[in-house]
């Protein structure tokens, strides 16, 4: 463990997973998506495995940047940071300005409400960290961060994925994933979400990296196509977060 320059505790915690093994059952569970894995470039080990993550920060970032472009979402995380003095998005780094200024940063007020809920969480020690999130399921960090104002299953399930490489996580509710499971078996429609699950049992315990492969499998037809499963799919997600926030308020 080290201490940052804000003085926060860093605890260093592997993370991701044996590629190679992952690769292997996939090849020899199921020879449509093999076929595929022939074809395309190995996915290698996703970078943010490696970068310094912190829960609470990422939480709130995750709530700035919903519904919106990746530059607009970036120009607001940029004015809280000022208005903060704080590079890294915490509880005490939000007690320091009252919600006029974040408003006045462009953060809506649903939004603010969702920061003052993941600030009294994680002030009550109600947000798990690294260390905690190593003894726990997929399942049980996704019951735990759900319960944030604004945050729902497929914000987590990002965060397992990317950021925590934990190997089996499939987002069923995923548009793109589901396009993907579409063109590897050849069907007239996307399977639905509990097609999915079904069809994905032969991908466990390496459902994750299949996942990848859908998303990317996508990505080799219509890019404009792609792009729009994904826009269609953040839309998705959000609108089906417990406590969502509306797009009206941006």
């Amino acid at each position: 463990m080290r201490a940052d320059r804000e003085g926060t505790a860093v605890t260093r915690i592997a993370r991701g997973f044996d590629l190679d093994a992952a690769h292997a059952h996939l090849r020899k569970a199921d020879r449509a998506l093999a076929r595929w894995l022939r074809r395309l470039e190995p996915i290698g080990p996703q970078p943010r495995w490696r970068q310094r993550f912190d829960v609470t920060d990422a939480l709130a970032r995750a709530i700035l940047f919903q519904q919106l472009s990746g530059k607009a979402a970036a120009t607001i995380v940029g004015r809280v940071e000022v208005a903060t003095a704080s590079k890294l998005l915490h509880a005490d780094s939000f007690a320091r300005v009252d919600d006029a200024t974040l408003r006045s940063c462009g953060v809506s007020g649903n939004k603010t409400l969702a920061l003052r809920d993941l600030s009294a969480r994680a002030t009550r020690g109600e947000i798990p960290g690294l260390q905690q999130m190593a003894a726990m399921t997929d399942a049980q960090i996704i019951a735990a961060l759900s319960a944030v104002r604004g945050i729902g299953p497929w914000t987590v399930q990002m965060m397992l994925m990317f950021r925590l490489g934990r190997p089996d996580v499939l987002p069923v509710d995923d548009l793109g994933i589901r396009k993907g499971a579409q063109i590897v078996d050849g069907l007239q429609a996307m399977p639905t979400p509990k097609q999915l699950l079904a069809r994905g049992a032969a991908w466990a315990p390496f459902r994750t990296l299949a996942s990848l492969y859908l998303w990317r499998i996508v990505d080799t037809g219509d890019p404009a196509d792609a792009a729009k499963l994904i826009s269609a799919n953040g839309r998705a997600a959000v609108a089906k977060q417990k406590k969502p926030v509306p797009r009206s308020q941006g």
